[in-house]
């Protein structure tokens, strides 16, 4: 009984798992991974802070226009004489009234006019006409007007303001401050960038290694099948007395071992997919296949030109982040500065009041117009200012020591992801060769002994190396992949 022929092929390709599954390309995880991912929607929030930032400090340049307006309940008034001053005046007419009539009857009393005006009637009714004189009345309301002149009257205030304030020269620091704003927008937009290729890096990670994965798990598949169907066979030729029960066993020692090997492929494969699910924003349980997944030939990914180290610099967001808050700290070194320099601003109010004071005391709404020019020196306080001055400096210059530390683990990045590249392109062409070898192993092999001239164990050796080549094969293009996208990430190049 020959061994039944099984075609390798097509055991590699064929997948693990049937039914209605979703179809994900590399392209299409990266795009649902950045429109899921937190850090981005965060990164993208802190830009659009970054230019309501810009337009506040664009604003500075511009007058600053406001009103303002009270009201004031006052249960008293004021008054710009005493109480007796007060009292006097209210009462002048009645004091007068009474001096007139005490002088008056003093008149009449006396015997001589008296007998005079006795004997004539005329003068009679001119005494009876004097006696009936009201002077008290005319003379306490003057005394009455003349005291409400000396009261204000203050029991409603109402006052308002309209001003205007326009900068003429702030010592640099709006100039500064618009710089800094606009260097902060590229920052966040340097942030958001770092943190977009940190996610598909990601995701290409995860997304070559659930290709590595299921290649294997194919592999075991078929390595599995491949012992049991010899095991059959080998049952079958014990039974015709051209095997013995020693291969039986050895057979189905090894094909327990690929059991175990195909069961740990499988759930490497279900969690692989679980973390990719989980970085792509959609439901862990979700039954995905890859577009690669069932490549029997990894591709080899595209050739990346030799870049100066300039230019990968300014490629880098992480470099041009550092950069960017170098010129942030010199600018802020302006505006510490800033606070050292004379400050003038123009102003104008139009001030409104009532009672206004502007024709006397009224009671009525009246205001006035006022402009200026406002001029700040500062001379000392406790040298606080140049302190401030220096500690901008002093976080300049940190951060370019930050620049210039960086700089140097990039280029050193760069040149150990070449060298990775350039051992996965070899370790790939090894591979390659060595599954060619192990092929034509296996083939041999399994016709030696089918014609019953090789051992089984020959066998089993042919079929371990073909699976350990094959998954050195997947191993080695997976890594190429990695290694490829790790290069493209450390150059700068886009994603």
């Amino acid at each position: 009984m020959k061994l039944t022929k099984i075609t390798l092929s097509a055991l590699f390709l064929m997948p693990l798992t049937a039914g209605a599954q979703q179809l994900l390309t590399l392209e299409e995880c990266r795009e649902m991974a950045i429109a899921s991912n937190t850090d981005l929607k965060i990164a993208q929030q802190k830009i659009k802070i970054a230019e309501y930032d810009k337009k506040i400090a664009l604003a500075n340049y511009f007058p600053d226009i406001s009103a303002s307006g009270g009201y004031m309940y006052n249960s008293r008034n004021l008054s710009l004489i005493g109480r007796e001053t007060s009292d006097a005046l209210t009462g002048t007419g009645t004091s007068v009234q009474n001096a007139y009539q005490n002088k008056l009857n003093d008149i009449i009393s006396n015997p001589v006019i008296g007998n005079i005006v006795a004997s004539s009637p005329e003068l009679q009714h001119i005494v009876s006409q004097l006696s009936g004189l009201d002077l008290a009345t005319p003379i306490n309301s003057i005394g009455s007007e003349i005291n409400r002149a000396f009261t204000l009257d203050i029991e409603h205030i109402f006052a308002g303001t309209v001003s205007i304030s326009q900068p003429v020269f702030m010592g640099g620091k709006i100039v500064a401050a618009n710089r800094i704003a606009g260097l902060a927008e590229e920052l966040a937009q340097d942030q958001y960038e770092t943190a977009y290729r940190d996610v598909t890096a990601d995701v290409n990670q995860a997304y070559w290694q659930i290709v590595s994965i299921a290649g294997k798990a194919r592999l075991a598949e078929a390595y599995s099948d491949l012992l049991h169907q010899m095991e059959r066979d080998v049952e079958i030729m014990i039974a015709e007395g051209v095997a013995t029960e020693s291969d039986a066993l050895a057979i189905k020692v090894k094909a327990n071992e690929a059991d175990m090997l195909l069961t740990k492929a499988q759930n490497g494969l279900v969690l692989s997919k679980m973390l990719l699910c989980k970085l792509c924003g959609i439901d862990l349980g979700s039954e995905i296949v890859l577009a690669d997944e069932n490549l029997e030939k990894i591709p080899m990914p595209q050739v990346l030109p030799q870049a100066s180290m300039d230019d990968i610099f300014e490629r880098r967001p992480e470099i041009r982040s550092l950069n960017t808050a170098g010129m942030i700290y010199d600018k802020k070194v302006s505006v510490a500065r800033a606070d050292m320099m004379p400050h003038i601003a123009l102003t104008g109010n139009y001030i409104i009041t009532n009672p206004n004071l502007y024709h006397g005391w009224k009671n009525e709404f009246s205001g006035m117009f006022n402009v200026g020019v406002m001029v700040k020196i500062p001379i000392i306080h406790g040298c606080g200012t140049m302190n401030r001055v220096h500690k901008a400096k002093a976080e300049a210059t940190l951060t370019r020591y930050r620049l210039q530390d960086a700089k140097e683990m990039v280029t050193l990045q760069v040149t150990r992801y070449r060298e990775q590249e350039k051992e996965a392109i070899g370790r790939l062409v090894t591979a390659e060769s060595n599954l060619s070898n192990a092929e034509e192993n296996l083939r041999t092999a399994t016709i030696g002994f089918n014609e019953g001239v090789v051992t089984a164990s020959t066998v089993i050796s042919a079929q371990t190396a073909w699976l350990q080549a094959h998954s050195e094969y997947v191993d080695a293009g997976t890594e190429l992949q990695m290694c490829a996208a790790q290069r493209r990430k450390a150059e700068g190049y886009d994603m």
